[in-house]
């Protein structure tokens, strides 16, 4: 609210060190750079601990850019104090890589190991914006202003590289500042950022960025301070004014698409995502084809979040109770839809698995209720043995064992899936 209202200083209104504040409306180009509102600071920080407690996947690697390595360090504090049970586990769950903190420095190497698993939230200024090839990072946070179209294209190249060992195909941006208006200019389509990958006896931080040299003066014509890069602010050490006790909250929220070409979805995401299905699939008997001779479901899916099909987006819209499959079938070409829950009811009303029996059975029966509760589709991984409720009725070893072996298993599950989808074949 603060970003869309400003800040004006009541009346008498004193700093952290008892000095008035001086009154005038203070804007977002201000925050963090002139006047910092602790509280702005913490909503931040809280959208930022949501998002990755929503996502399921608390340890995906996000870079934070903030105003200044000051914000840096302010952020990197909010960010602990919203994530102190993982910080507990490991103080490196969040740090600050910033030009004057060698400890962050040091760890800089860490964070670009797709092999280590940490730091995992970095905050910092300008050291990441350029060069640095972090390939696991998923998650982009901009809360400052982003001067040129270069930066803003090599702040989101920090998120666009493929990771196929870890399934990283895509990433989310998110933007405190309206810097993302920047996807729509056409300017934006323009040459690659470049990536800095050094080689074994390279140093792990990037070359410097040329200098930028201000133009020289034409006749007649006066340059005042024209050492800062065009569409910045003037930098330079600056006395902050620290505001305690302002609320800011969230008061609204966009959340936008690019294509597999980077282009931004302007339509609604359940239309684009009809027409990308409809030029994958020919029709609804082209898709059912490839669904029933895939013994795979996951390989499906997979290859549509590859290609960036935003298919959980769509699923948490229609209902987190739908299979891929129902999803597909009702996006792409209007049928009729049914829960999981559903399916699996159908399959134990037609009693279609009476050939096994005992143990086997039973196991079928837990797979069955893993689909209808969490959508389990890799129901022919092994894996999926160990886990709740199935971890209970004997070891993976003595559960494969009941079908004959790991051939038979597989056969069960494939019958398994058959029955599910038979009467949409």
């Amino acid at each position: 609210d603060r970003d869309i209202e400003g800040y004006r200083p009541e009346k008498g209104q004193r700093d952290r060190e008892g000095k008035e504040v001086e009154d005038r409306l203070y804007s977002p180009k201000d925050f963090d750079r002139k006047l910092v509102i602790d509280g702005r600071t913490k909503a931040v920080a809280e959208k930022i601990t949501a998002f990755l407690k929503e996502s399921g996947d608390r340890f995906q690697k996000a870079i934070i850019f903030c105003v200044d390595q000051e914000h840096a360090s302010r952020m990197r504090e909010a960010l602990v104090n919203e994530n102190a049970d993982l910080v507990r586990g490991n103080s490196r769950y969040v740090m600050r890589i910033t030009g004057e903190d060698e400890v962050g420095k040091n760890e800089l190497g860490n964070f670009i190991d797709p092999e280590s698993p940490y730091p995992v939230l970095v905050t910092t200024s300008r050291l990441l914006s350029t060069g640095v090839d972090v390939q696991t990072c998923r998650l982009i946070v901009i809360d400052r202003l982003v001067g040129t179209m270069t930066e803003f294209k090599q702040i989101v190249g920090r998120g666009t590289r493929v990771h196929e060992d870890t399934e990283k195909y895509y990433f989310t941006l998110m933007d405190f500042r309206k810097t993302s208006g920047l996807f729509a200019d056409p300017e934006f389509d323009g040459e690659p950022e470049q990536i800095y990958e050094p080689g074994p006896d390279d140093p792990v931080l990037p070359p410097d960025p040329p200098r930028y040299d201000p133009p020289e003066p034409d006749d007649g014509e006066i340059i005042v301070d024209g050492g800062d890069p065009p569409g910045l602010p003037p930098t330079g050490p600056l006395k902050k004014i620290y505001v305690d006790g302002i609320e800011a909250n969230v008061v609204a929220e966009r959340v936008q698409y690019l294509d597999r070409n980077g282009k931004l979805i302007t339509e609604s995401l359940r239309d684009f995502t009809r027409r990308a299905l409809r030029e994958r699939f020919a029709s609804l008997d082209d898709f059912l084809s490839r669904w029933n001779r895939e013994e795979r479901k996951q390989v499906i899916i997979d290859e549509m979040a590859s290609e960036g099909l935003p298919l959980a987006e769509i699923t948490q819209e229609l209902g987190e109770d739908l299979d891929p499959f129902d999803l597909i079938c009702h996006i792409a070409f209007g049928a009729e839809p049914m829960t999981r829950r559903e399916r699996a009811e159908r399959v134990k009303k037609r009693d279609a698995l009476t050939k096994y029996a005992g143990q086997a059975r039973a196991v079928l029966d837990a797979l069955l209720d893993k689909y209808a509760d969490q959508g389990v589709l890799n129901l022919d991984d092994a894996t999926v043995l160990t886990i709740p409720p199935l971890d209970s009725l004997g070891t993976p070893l003595e559960l494969v064992g009941a079908f004959g072996g790991k051939p038979g298993f597989e056969r069960a599950v494939h019958d398994l899936q058959f029955e599910l989808y038979r009467e949409s074949a």
